[in-house]
């Protein structure tokens, strides 16, 4: 089966998320502080008088943090349990890719195996393609936590 992916970039790093889960594409706004969530919230958005958390994910992936800059993007998406937002520099494009020439973590490598963000990797014209679980970028300790913190900031 082929599956939609948007291709966008956080550092170097070139990263994949299903079409199906993107609700929205916005330029950076600022965002609001929410000091009692946890480290991997950057803050929340007011979309449409929805309060929305913004997962850093250079936190995620192990990157050097980087205060949010105008030319940033975010992008909004339906998660199983919430929408929330996450932060890229740039985005890219839409791929086809087609769901057998996606190899799961585990297969790649052990130390991969337990990396829950990590849907798989694809082999595309232009490289190795990482594809990520969205549903996966926050823990339950912290989607926990964000809502409380979303819930005293209301």
């Amino acid at each position: 089966m082929i599956a939609s992916y948007l291709l966008a970039s956080v550092a170097d790093v070139r990263i994949a998320v299903p079409v199906s889960v993107v609700e929205e594409i916005i330029r950076a706004v600022a965002l609001t502080p929410l000091p009692s969530a946890p480290a991997i919230i950057e803050g929340a958005i007011n979309m449409r008088g929805v309060l929305l958390p913004v997962i850093d994910l250079r936190v995620r992936l192990g990157l050097p943090h980087r205060a949010i800059d105008p030319s940033d993007f975010l992008i909004v998406l339906r998660l199983p349990t919430r929408r929330a937002v996450i932060r890229v520099d740039d985005t890219d494009d839409v791929a086809q890719i087609d769901d057998a020439s996606i190899a799961i973590p585990a297969s790649l490598s052990a130390s991969l195996a337990g990396t829950a963000v990590l849907a798989g990797v694809a082999a595309t014209a232009d490289g190795a393609l990482v594809i990520y679980d969205p549903a996966a970028f926050l823990s339950q300790s912290e989607l926990e936590a964000t809502e409380e913190a979303l819930s005293t900031s209301s």
